[in-house]
Formats: structure tokens, sequence, C-alpha cells
């Protein structure tokens, strides 16, 4: 029996085995099918309540954490939601370091959670004590009885995806998925699931999509880190300006990079055709499906599994606002306003 169809006593015990669609609208013209694994449909509608609730657990089984303690994460968002949630079942205090970059949705989200939110600012080094991971580092070492998940640097991130996304996806596509598109942050979703998949078909083809901005891309081809790709972008949750040593560059096949403007578009576009109600990264992931249909990557035969990792409800004030649109300068000639404006009567 699935989970959806029985009562659970927690809202925790409804994290995984996410639908999965296939993509129709979208996909006219193209080689191949196309399914998107929902990971909006997890109970803090992200794929991060599954590492959420791995790490902590981990932590539970070790003896490092007791009820009352603190659990600290680096955040764009969807992490530190899926942390507060847990906490609030498990009886932890939770405080997160935010990037600005986030929408005010996320960081209303993370409050209305009961999380404790600093703020940092999103256009530093990784290594300036004003960004979000230094933030998350000092709270740690001040706080006593805290623990800091660290998902960038924590191999329980990639662990988690290999014991469930991984699994899913392979049994849901009975063995026949030929590619895996995955967006990468942090690289937990894409390297653990890859891993799994990859053990059981090796010939799967892995495919991580970056931002422009980001390093992750460039690394991947020539193991360098190049500071001088690294420049402000807005998409959440995707791309680095550091090397994730949760990230398995050996296992991706190849990356692909995407615009801040097309995600967005893509992601409105989505919603408006699929009748999905997707996050910015899941336009980013989709559009760049989108360029390699340019490239005739994809064959007839092939089953292409793309993740889609969290919902639209957390970018109201972003990629679904006609006036942050328009701030971003995103609407020209091609892409206009909404066409269905409200009428007050």
């Amino acid at each position: 029996m699935r989970k959806n169809n029985k009562i659970v006593d927690s809202v925790i015990d409804l994290i995984g085995e996410t639908p999965m669609v296939r993509l129709q609208k979208i996909t006219a013209g193209f080689d191949g099918t196309f399914l998107a694994k929902l990971e909006g449909f997890n109970p803090g509608h992200s794929t991060k309540d599954r590492i959420a609730l791995h790490i902590i657990e981990q932590a539970e089984k070790q003896g490092l954490l007791k009820p009352g303690d603190t659990i600290i994460e680096t955040t764009s968002g969807n992490t530190g939601f899926s942390v507060a949630m847990v906490s609030i079942i498990k009886g932890y205090e939770c405080i997160l370091a935010v990037s600005s970059k986030s929408s005010a949705d996320k960081i209303d989200m993370l409050k209305s959670m009961g999380a404790k939110v600093y703020v940092c600012p999103a256009n530093v080094s990784a290594d300036d004590p004003r960004s979000y991971y230094q933030v998350a580092k000092r709270l740690h070492e001040e706080i006593k009885g805290s623990i800091y998940i660290n998902q960038y640097f924590n191999h329980l991130n990639i662990d988690a995806h290999y014991q469930t996304t991984g699994p899913e996806i392979w049994e849901q596509t009975e063995g026949k998925i030929t590619h895996l598109v995955a967006c990468s942050g942090t690289g937990g979703t894409i390297s653990g699931t890859a891993k799994y998949l990859k053990e059981q078909n090796p010939d799967i083809k892995i495919i991580g999509v970056d931002a422009y901005g980001s390093v992750l891309k460039k690394y991947h081809e020539t193991r360098e880190f190049d500071a001088e790709e690294i420049y402000p972008y807005r998409i959440e949750g995707l791309g680095k300006n550091l090397i994730p040593t949760a990230t398995d560059f050996d296992i991706i096949d190849r990356f692909v990079k995407v615009t801040d403007e097309e995600s967005a578009h893509t992601a409105r576009m989505i919603s408006k055709e699929e009748a999905l109600f997707v996050g910015y990264t899941c336009g980013a992931a989709w559009q760049s499906v989108i360029q390699l249909q340019k490239e005739s990557y994809f064959k007839p035969s092939d089953l292409v599994v793309i993740i889609f990792p969290d919902h639209g409800s957390r970018y109201m004030s972003k990629v679904y606002s006609d006036k942050w649109m328009e701030e971003q300068g995103f609407f020209d000639s091609q892409n206009e306003v909404s066409e269905n404006t409200i009428q007050f009567l």
C-alpha cells in the first residue's frame, strides 16, 4: 500500500515516494519520452525533505542529538524549510543562515515554521565572514548542543538520494530510464540518484544543470576552480561559487548551463502548459532539456527523467510576479507581461 493511501503518525512519514508524470504538451516535436519526478509532492514541497530527515536521523543514531538541541544549516530556502519541519516533529530548535537571494516567500515560510533566520548577503565569497557558510559555522561554534548539517560537504546528502530517489526512479520506469536530468547545487540529489541508477545500468546518461555565474560546469570539465566564472545570478538552489564535496563529478556525464531569464520563462510555461505549478529550478531543469533537444541530443527511443525539485508556491514574489520579472528586464517583445490580467468589477 502506498503511504498516501494510509494514515501516518506524522508529516515526516510522507517524505518520499513522489509521483512521476509524463510531460506531453511541452514535448511536442521532441525526440524521446520525458517524465518529471515531482519532488514538490513531498510534505515540505521539495526534494530537500529527503536529506533533512536522513541526516537528522543519522545524527540521532550516532548520539549527536538529544531533545532540545539545536540544528543549524545553510540554505537557499528549501533545505531550511525541510530542516525546520523535521525539527518541529522531533523536538529540536532550528537556526538557519539564508542567502539574501532567497525569495521573500521562502524566508517568510521559514519564520512561520519557528526557525530563527539569519539573512546573509548572497554576492560575497564563500570565505567572507558574512557569507551564509561562515555565519552557520560561527553559530555552531557558539551554541552548545548544536549540530551543523552542512549539506554542501556532507556525504549523507548523497546517501539520502542513493537510498530513496534512485530506487524510486528505477522502479517507476521499470528500469527503462536512459537519461537523468537534475539540477546541481550541493550535488547530493544528482550524485546519490546517479550512483544508484548507474549501478543498475552504467549506460544511463547523467546530465547536470548549472547556472551562468557558477563554477560547476567548468570544474567538471577541467577539474579547475575558476573564480573568474563567478558573478551574481538569480536562480536559487542551483550552481555554486565553491566546489561541494557532496557532488560526485565523476558520475555526471555532462553539464548544461542555463540563464536566469530563460529558466524563469520556462517555469511559467510549464505551469501554463502542463498545469504543474513548478519552482524556478524546475524551469532551469526543463530549459536544459530544450537546449539539448536543439542539439538533437535525444533519440526517439530514449526515456528521460527530469527531477523537478520544488513547488511554484516558493516563488510567488519572483518568477510568478510580473512586477519582479519586469524589474529584472525579463519581459521583451517575445516575452510580454501576462495576458491574464485581473479585472476588478
